[in-house]
């Protein structure tokens, strides 16, 4: 088989074999998106594999949310072949198992790990092939090993790092079936990917000391080994491997606080390559066509929230404006109030310019759907200071008979702070926290116009009351 890309080669197969032990990995995600492309480049199948034998660690909870999760980047039912599951196939494992027992591959053991231990005096050594020679039968407490070679080297062809070759003498011989006759993943997943023509195999780094034995076990098996790509593995800001114990790491997560697929997709595909041009932002289309798995680099990649999150805005501010408002109802639905649509319809132009995040846009206009405005201490404290009362009553005043309009409600407050020798941006700090409850947030005078005369004028009345209610110090 070639060691070259796939782009040129029409009958590739590849496939993305997740195993439903919990939430989507964002590592996975990414695993399953160079999958996808590289069988969209080269016009092959992409084969969805659910690899679900160990009924102790997985759920078909966990399988829906694995094909939910590729739905929700893209991948839909019409995208991949399958799914299949591993566990439907477990006849040919077994069967796999004989086959490599009868032809002298393989030998049954029933050595224990203390008693290699004993043996050989090193609680770090792999197994020392006590049992090669013994010829013992299956029973009670023995397990189907592989007989790897003494002599020789195993070559690894790989589309990142080459050609790593393993010494064959420090391969151990290891376990491909339990004594209670279930297969281990290295043996199953071997049979598998055989059976359903797999020819190339992108996967995390952590895999790559299973290639050889893997390799061993297809051509004992009789088939050619596929192409392999170790893709970098992914890390938090302190270069830790990405745990799911310690980091964010479901990409449900980022679903549910307001990341958008195209968004986390494009962010993903950066997570060890680069595209031309010094850009982030690209077009799928363009990532498609110019993305190839030979140019990822094999340090390790670093998950940049915060570039994530910086990424995930700019495609918020380029969606349509009535995808930008779909995209929001969601969120608005789960709040604790009632939104008026046709309020949001015209608040949501300000908003969409100012949230990076989708779930952001709920404290951003709540302000427009309470009865009073929320209160906050710290924006409270800061925004009340020094002739704050006084300021309330002038825009109270200025306001009352002002053409609601956001162009004259701002020259309105600016006389105001002309008044009391003060710019715009100290002038209004009181007025936003009094009818907003934040310093920040929408442009002030067009939320003033959005939530009319009547509510504006009854919010900086309540402030100015709360102010004077205030003990003094």
């Amino acid at each position: 088989m070639s060691s070259t890309s796939p782009s040129s080669n029409s009958s590739i197969r590849v496939r993305f074999a997740p195993s439903p032990t919990g939430l989507f990995h964002v590592g996975g995600a990414r695993s399953a998106l160079f999958n996808w492309v590289m069988a969209k480049q080269s016009g092959g199948t992409l084969v969805l594999r659910i690899e679900d034998t160990d009924a102790s660690r997985n759920s078909p909870e966990w399988t829906e949310g694995i094909i939910r999760a590729l739905a929700w980047l893209g991948m839909d039912g019409g995208e991949y072949e399958g799914p299949y599951f591993q566990s439907a196939n477990a006849d040919k494992h077994a069967g796999a198992a004989r086959a490599l027992l009868g032809a002298g591959r393989a030998y049954y053991c029933d050595c224990t790990r203390e008693d290699v231990i004993a043996r050989t005096g090193d609680q770090h050594r792999g197994y020392d092939g006590f049992c090669r020679d013994r010829g013992l039968q299956p029973g009670p407490g023995r397990a189907l090993r592989f007989r790897t070679p003494d002599e020789g080297q195993t070559t690894v062809v790989d589309l990142l790092r080459g050609k790593p070759v393993f010494e064959n003498a420090v391969l151990e011989d290891f376990v491909i079936a339990r004594a209670d006759g279930s297969v281990t993943f290295l043996l199953a997943n071997a049979v598998d990917d055989i059976s359903q023509g797999i020819t190339h195999v992108v996967r995390g780094e952590e895999h790559l000391s299973n290639a050889p034995k893997q390799q061993l076990l297809w051509e004992a098996l009789g088939a050619e080994p596929p192409v392999w790509a170790h893709v970098p593995v992914i890390v938090n800001e302190k270069r830790q491997k990405l745990s799911k114990r310690r980091d964010k790491v479901a990409l449900e997560d980022y679903q549910a606080e307001g990341y958008l697929a195209e968004a986390m997709r494009n962010y993903l595909m950066l997570l060890g390559w680069a595209p031309s041009g010094d850009r982030e932002i690209v077009p799928w289309e363009a990532i498609v066509e110019e993305f190839r798995i030979e140019d990822v680099n094999t340090s390790p990649a670093f998950f940049d929230v915060k570039k994530l999150r910086a990424i995930n805005g700019e495609y918020v501010r380029a969606l349509p404006p009535d995808r930008f408002e779909a995209e929001c109802l969601p969120f608005l639905e789960d709040a604790p109030f009632p939104v008026d649509r046709g309020v949001f319809a015209q608040l949501a132009p300000l908003a969409q310019t100012r949230v990076a995040v989708l779930a952001e846009i709920v404290p951003m206009v709540d302000f427009a759907f309470l009865a009073e405005p929320p209160f906050d201490e710290q924006s409270w404290n800061k925004g009340m200071k020094g002739p704050a009362a006084e300021i309330l009553a002038a825009a109270e005043e200025a306001y009352r008979d002002a053409p609601w309009e956001a162009g004259e409600l701002k020259d309105r407050l600016e006389r105001v702070g002309t008044e009391h020798g003060l710019k715009l941006g100290k002038t209004q700090a009181p007025v936003r926290v009094a009818v907003t409850g934040r310093t920040v947030g929408l442009p002030l005078f067009e939320s003033l116009e959005i939530l009319g005369r009547e509510r504006t004028l009854a919010r900086l009345a309540a402030a100015r009351e709360r102010l004077a209610a205030r003990p003094s110090s």
